[in-house]
């Protein structure tokens, strides 16, 4: 019995351990374009497809361990991978278009957290964009690999606030428990586009590539030879599948409480247009209340702060990888300047999209849907990697993790036909 107490304690230290890239990828997901995808499907479609939440996990965990074991077995990123089974041509466009599509995200991004602070505040928006952009610039580049991976997690605790908010507002129980237990299909092609955007914002691009480059950063500061000899030890493995678990469940779980709350709220009101995330925590407040309205907005803000790091580190990630250039959020500036300097100049971008007279919310939204759109064929070369004996050094994915790996393709593939059809 004496046992037990050291039992629990030292499966506590190793759950405590677990948490790594793969939490940060799973709070990440939720950036402030999933939240505005996810008010979007509430406010227009209310409670219609709040089973998706327990359809992506598993797909969306799944994808992610693909990625993470990618990272520790051959410890190449995702684009130096994607090389060696296609060819460099086809691995520089995606990773164009990568860049093309974070840089978009994180315009809107700040524009969204600029939105939160004014609702907060009362003080105009644009005021605060330049200081938010240059704050995140300085801080990816100033610490190291650890610190910012530390941040990070931490900052993944501000997606809670979302649960919180559900609770504040009215919910119709009988309501919600049959849409979530009985799954019903997408009717019309904006619904259609609903799905393909959730299916694009939780089973992301931006997502595989910075999974794949933190087990890089990872074995690195753990000083796991495996990543170069071609040997992962078990437990190792199975410290990433916590990790990434729980990364997910939470990422969807929060998922879940968003399309939640505005389709208890803004839709029952028939509020379906919303312009900006500005516009959606201020329809809360007259219906569920101040708080529920502020903390609506502190969520965007907190995770405008973890997302944009992981959109532009992730792209560094891509470009470097394809060029060749020295990469490494454990490196200093002088040591990979052309890594940083994409992410100083996908920041730089995006903090001047930022003041263009564009929708955030609706470019954030469609954003999702190109995203939708464009990951199947990047999971076809996940799948081509993972499969691959010699370049995954005798540890592929078991066939389980291929099974579903490959439905999650085969369903974005549907979905993105069925928008368009």
């Amino acid at each position: 019995m004496e046992h037990k107490p050291a039992l629990r304690k030292e499966f506590g230290r190793r759950m405590v351990n677990a948490f790594g890239p793969g939490v940060v990828t799973g709070a990440a997901d939720d950036d402030p374009s999933g939240i505005a995808t996810y008010s979007i499907v509430g406010a227009q479609l209310g409670t219609h497809l709040l089973w998706t939440a327990f359809l992506t996990w598993p797909l969306m965990a799944f994808v992610q361990m693909m990625c993470a074991r990618i990272g520790m077995v051959t410890g190449m990123g995702l684009a130096q991978a994607l090389e060696r089974k296609f060819s460099r041509r086809l691995v520089l466009i995606a990773s164009v278009m990568l860049f093309t599509a974070n840089t978009i995200n994180i315009g809107s991004d700040l524009a969204g957290m600029g939105d939160a602070l004014e609702v907060l505040s009362g003080i105009p928006a644009g005021i605060f964009v330049a200081p938010m952009g240059f704050g995140i610039m300085w801080a990816t580049i100033a610490l190291r690999f650890t610190q910012i991976e530390n941040v990070l997690t931490w900052l993944a605790g501000v997606l809670l606030v979302y649960v919180v908010t559900a609770f504040l507002v009215p919910i119709v129980w009988s309501e919600v428990l049959i849409a979530t237990l009985v799954p019903s299909l997408p009717h019309g092609s904006d619904a259609w586009a609903a799905l393909v955007a959730i299916l694009g914002t939780t089973i992301s691009p931006y997502l595989f590539f910075w999974q794949t480059g933190e087990e890089i950063e990872d074995a690195k500061v753990i000083g796991d030879a495996g990543s170069t000899q071609g040997s992962i030890s078990h437990s190792r493995i199975a410290a990433r599948g916590i990790d990434v678990g729980l990364g997910t469940f939470f990422s969807n779980i929060v998922m879940y409480f968003i399309i939640l709350t505005t389709a208890m709220t803004l839709h029952h009101a028939g509020i379906t247009n919303i312009d900006s995330s500005k516009d959606a925590a201020l329809a809360l407040r007259p219906l569920a209340g101040d708080l529920a309205s502020a903390l609506f907005a502190i969520g965007i803000l907190g995770v405008g702060f973890l997302a944009i790091p992981t959109l532009a580190g992730s792209a560094a990630y891509a470009m470097a990888e394809t060029f060749r250039w020295d990469e490494g959020l454990d490196r200093r500036y002088h040591e990979a300047p052309q890594f940083y300097a994409v992410i100083v100049a996908s920041i730089a971008i995006g903090m001047v999209l930022s003041f263009l007279n564009v929708n955030p919310m609706q470019a954030l939204f469609w954003t999702a849907v190109m995203n939708g759109v464009l990951a199947p064929f990047l999971l076809v070369g996940i799948l081509a990697i993972a499969t691959d004996k010699i370049l995954m050094r005798g540890q592929p994915s078991s066939r389980l993790s291929i099974f579903v790996v490959g439905l999650t393709t085969l369903l974005m593939f549907v979905a993105a036909i069925g928008m368009f059809f």
